[in-house]
């Protein structure tokens, strides 16, 4: 069963879809290069770089952890907490929920992008479009209709996978390099400088 805490406003215009399990939980891998209050900051301001970068687009938070709802509520995005657990599972809720309420399109992005900039980007006119990371291993962002039967994958290779289940549904994929889309952060080599424009 789903717990929507509010619906979008404009369902007409495409939604922007943030998994973002735990405010205070997450980032282990970087445990050697920063404390736990540090990582704790790290993820609320790339998150909140996230949410910024959607500019008017209206931004659906999935979580499960009543911190982030405060969070998220806070500024100005709607929340979903799925009822089953797992990073594939709580998009697919996502996006099963903004179907079921009249939005065609969904952009999802994971919350660990210290430089985006313009999530619009996705917004190609292609049926299919994935932002891949700088190493083209993970998928950063993938904006998809909200009525395509997608089968998520994220993961290890997740960025091969996704191109695969979309060609497997005979859509080529419009492939974005971003730059400030590419850099995620999940080791502490990934960890910029600062975080006000992607790396040079």
């Amino acid at each position: 069963m789903l717990v929507p805490h509010s619906a979008t406003g404009d369902v007409g215009q495409p939604t922007v879809l943030l998994p973002l399990r735990s405010l205070h939980s997450g980032k282990a891998r970087l445990a050697g290069a920063l404390s736990l209050p540090q990582r704790i900051k790290l993820i609320e301001v790339m998150a909140e770089r996230v949410i910024d970068a959607a500019h008017d687009l209206d931004v659906l938070v999935v979580h499960d952890d009543p911190d982030v709802e405060s969070w998220a509520t806070a500024r100005g995005a709607k929340t979903l907490r799925p009822s089953t657990p797992g990073l594939n599972n709580a998009i697919a809720a996502g996006r099963d929920h903004l179907r079921s309420i009249g939005c065609t399109r969904v952009i999802i992005t994971h919350a660990d992008l210290p430089h985006a900039t313009d999530l619009r980007v996705m917004l190609t006119g292609a049926e299919v479009s994935i932002a891949p990371d700088r190493h083209r291993d993970g998928t950063n962002v993938l904006s998809i209709p909200t009525e395509l039967d997608f089968e998520f994958a994220y993961g290890p290779a997740s960025f091969d996978h996704h191109v695969t289940i979309s060609r497997n549904l005979g859509i080529e994929p419009h492939i974005i390099d971003e730059p400030g889309l590419a850099w995620d952060v999940d080791h502490p080599d990934d960890l910029p400088d600062n975080t006000q424009g992607p790396p040079q």
